[in-house]
Formats: structure tokens, C-alpha cells, sequence
């Protein structure tokens, strides 16, 4: 007669195995099997942990057996099932995905690979979450290809690495044409198992400017909101500047390259207060310009789902969460250095050019 495994337990073994047995997050099978395991240890037969759990008898001698052989990791893992082997090639549906593009189309779609592969949709939705690859998915980009690019970096980062003592490091920046938009219909507020709801279509209103500087040591924001950005309106916002700190401090501000804010009367009046020192961002490099992490801020908490019926109440909303950031105010830690952003640059251009390079001699061919 064929005999049944003995299963002794050591106190951890059985104190994890009732904690298996008993527990509401494992599946239903491994906590069965724990609890085969506990009633084998007590001496029980198979026949009688059988009629006990309501199983079959093989399946009790299974998962004996099988916890006999390798302990705790033998049951909660079900062995390799048998039938045709994967026929999925990984390899080639990450190169297809990266590489090619499906006839009349843009990108590829589990449904559209999983037809031209023969394998299943949930097959390729795997493969791409283990790649992390979203096709679905794209990002936008701009390499400035300003002539004085590593200049303006390492005098940026420079400023925010390393302030200057006995200074202030203001990033300014305008947020133009910020739209009063009124929707249609009221919306339904949030409840459970429904999102808030808005129409898509609205009303204008009217527009406004924000002119914003945010202090770098401090994270405060000085902001003013204007109905337009010529350079009488900068002025206008520097002279703010001008009240709103200690006069005995400099002042260096980060700007980007708005023509507003080299007119020659803003170049007259910065003469006439040397105190104020601007630094200018490289073309296309706004990111450079930690005042934009702001703005998106208060596009994304206040603004993008906001509802205002005139510009007068659109500027309150604008005004009341400034007031409430500065009384909270964090501010944004800068950590890249200059040379890994520069380094980032320099591959970001070899590989445009590359591919610059090599669409011309696809054309030049072409022609000739």
C-alpha cells in the first residue's frame, strides 16, 4: 500500500501556513492548499482532510506530496501546464512595434499587431507592458538650436545651483491669453461611480495676461494681471518688482526672449535701476524657466476645469491662488546639472541630424 508523505512543521512553517489559511488576499486555492498542509501535519489521512474541506482525495495527496518535496513555494505556484508551446517572438514585437508602422496608419494597436503577428491581442499587451512600450502614446519635443545655448544654460543652472549672496533669483514670465470660459450648461458634480461632468463646448468671456515672478529661495509669487503684454505692461510689472523687495537686495531675473522684454524703453529703465539683472533663456528652451512649473500648476488646480462668466472674476480666481500658495509657498528644487542637460542636448542633435541626413539622400536619390 502506497503510503502518504509525513509532514512535520517547524512553528514559523505552521504559524505562516494558518496565516495563509485564514487570510482574505491569497486566492481561494492557495488558501486551501494551507489549510491541506495544517490538517496532513495533525495526522490526519487523506480521506479524512478530503471530507473535511469538501475536495477530492487526489487532490489532497497532490498538494501532500508536493509540500513534502518543496515546502511553502511547491503549492502556491502551480507547475508548468502542458500543450503547444508559446509561439509569441518578443524580440520581433518589440522590433515591429519601434521600427515599422502598420499600412494606413501612424502607430500599431494590440489589435492591429496581434493580426499581422497571429498572435493574440492580450498577447502583445503583455509584451509591451513588459517593454514598457505605449504606442498609443506620444510626446513633444523642441532642441534649441540657439548659437549661444551653453552660455545661457550654465548661467541659468548657475543661478540656481549656486545663487548669488545678498540676491534674489526671480523667474518671470508672462501667461497670455488666459480665456474666461463659461460652459453652456451646468455640469453634475462628482458622486460615486460617476466623474464630474462639463460640456465640451463654452462661452468666451474675454482674455487676460498674468505676469508672474517666482521667487526661487522662497517659492513666493508676485503676480499681476493685465489685458495685455506690450512692454508698457512689463515695465508696469517690473515696477511691482521694484516695491514688492527689499531694495537692498539685487535682483536677477530669468526671462525668455519675448521682444517685449528687450524694447529699448525696458533697456532705458533698467539702466536707471542697475539693481535688476536679466538672464535669458536660450531659443525654445522655456523649460529652462522654472516660473512654467507654476503656471501648470495653476492651469491644472484652478483654471482648466474653472467656470467664469467675465474677466473680472476669472482675475480673482487668478489672484486668490496666489494669495493662497503664498501663504504655503514650497519652492521647486532645480537638481540637473548644466552638463547632464547639456550632454542630453548634444544627443538629442547627433540623432536629428542623423535622420536629417539621411531623409536628404533618400530625396537626393529620389531625384536622381
Amino acid at each position: 500500500m502506497r503510503m502518504a508523505p509525513v509532514i512535520n512543521l517547524t512553528p514559523e512553517a505552521r504559524k505562516r501556513l494558518e496565516r495563509m489559511a485564514n487570510s482574505n488576499t491569497v486566492s481561494v486555492r492557495e488558501a486551501r492548499r494551507a489549510a491541506m498542509v495544517l490538517l496532513a501535519a495533525d495526522d490526519l489521512t487523506n480521506g479524512q482532510i478530503a471530507d473535511r474541506l469538501g475536495v477530492g482525495r487526489v487532490s489532497v495527496g497532490r498538494w501532500r506530496s508536493r509540500y513534502a518535496e518543496g515546502g511553502l513555494a511547491a503549492i502556491v505556484q502551480d507547475r508548468p501546464r502542458g500543450g503547444r508551446p508559446r509561439r509569441v517572438d518578443r524580440h520581433e514585437i518589440v522590433r515591429l512595434t519601434t521600427q515599422t508602422k502598420p499600412p494606413g496608419a501612424t502607430h500599431w494597436s494590440t489589435r492591429t499587431l496581434a493580426a499581422a503577428t497571429g498572435v493574440s491581442a492580450s498577447s502583445i499587451r503583455r509584451v509591451w507592458r513588459a517593454h514598457g512600450l505605449k504606442p498609443h502614446r506620444v510626446e513633444t519635443f523642441k532642441v534649441s538650436r540657439d548659437p549661444h545655448f551653453i552660455e545661457k544654460l550654465e548661467d541659468i543652472v548657475g543661478l540656481y545651483l549656486n545663487p548669488p549672496e545678498h540676491a534674489l533669483v526671480l523667474c518671470c514670465d508672462e501667461k497670455s491669453q488666459v480665456q474666461a470660459l463659461d460652459r453652456t450648461q451646468p455640469g453634475l458634480p462628482l458622486k460615486k461611480g460617476r466623474a464630474a461632468t462639463m460640456t465640451h463646448d463654452y462661452k468666451r468671456h474675454g482674455t487676460t495676461t498674468l505676469f508672474a515672478a517666482l521667487n526661487v529661495l522662497d517659492g513666493t509669487v508676485i503676480g499681476h494681471c493685465q489685458a495685455r503684454h506690450r512692454h508698457l505692461e512689463w515695465l508696469k510689472f517690473l515696477r511691482q518688482i521694484e516695491r514688492s523687495t527689499p531694495q537692498d537686495k539685487s535682483l536677477h531675473l530669468i526671462c525668455d526672449n519675448y521682444s517685449t522684454h528687450k524694447h529699448p524703453h525696458v533697456k532705458a529703465w533698467l539702466e536707471k535701476h542697475p539693481r535688476f539683472q536679466l538672464h535669458f533663456t536660450p531659443t525654445s528652451a522655456s523649460w529652462l524657466n522654472m516660473v512654467e512649473r507654476f503656471f501648470r500648476d495653476l492651469t491644472t488646480r484652478q483654471l482648466r476645469r474653472g467656470v467664469f462668466t467675465s474677466v473680472p472674476e476669472l482675475i480673482q480666481s487668478i489672484e486668490g491662488y496666489i494669495a493662497e500658495h503664498n501663504q504655503n509657498p514650497k519652492p521647486f528644487i532645480w537638481t540637473a546639472k548644466a552638463s547632464d542637460i547639456l550632454e542630453k542636448v548634444v544627443r538629442a542633435n547627433r540623432r536629428l541630424s542623423s535622420k536629417q541626413n539621411g531623409a536628404s539622400s533618400k530625396q537626393n536619390g529620389a531625384l536622381h
